[in-house]
């Protein structure tokens, strides 16, 4: 009997990545769906509240997104008035994204089902081998690729 030859789809590093991503990501995408949020959107919250006003191109590098995809993702968190987005007062070619008291409110309101999601999956996945892939992660992001250069 011949042995079968391996399948490309299971050596593709980026099918496994987004595979892993969309499992995960509908995971908490289900449990802030109770406070009216996507894990995106909750990420954005928490970046803002961390390092308070910022460009959108200095979010969207934070978060790993480009910068329209960033931009796109603001407009409902700015309509439900979670955050603002205004011209900065030194460029304005540049626009500052801050965290409105509501967004604040919506954050800390969501923190526990975050944080419940978070607590389940290291349980399940086991805490060392978390942070051993956060950090494999966040490697992956120090690769030398620049998918979002002009």
């Amino acid at each position: 009997m011949t042995p079968t030859p391996p399948n490309p789809a299971d050596q593709c590093n980026n099918l496994a990545l987004r595979k892993a991503a969309r499992y995960l990501g509908a995971t908490y995408d289900k449990a802030l769906a109770a406070v009216g949020l996507r894990a995106t959107q909750f990420s954005i919250l928490q970046q803002l509240s961390a390092h308070g006003a910022m460009t959108i191109t200095s979010l969207a590098d934070t978060i790993a997104m480009d910068r329209t995809t960033m931009a796109s993702n603001l407009k409902p968190l700015a309509r439900e008035g979670l955050v603002t987005v205004e011209p900065s007062p030194t460029d304005r070619r540049a626009r500052i994204a801050a965290i409105t008291p509501d967004g604040l409110a919506r954050l800390k309101e969501a923190l526990p089902l975050w944080k419940d999601v978070q607590s389940r999956f290291e349980e399940n996945f086991g805490a060392e081998d978390a942070a051993r892939l956060r950090e494999a992660l966040t490697a992956v992001l120090d690769t030398g690729f620049t998918p979002w250069a002009e």
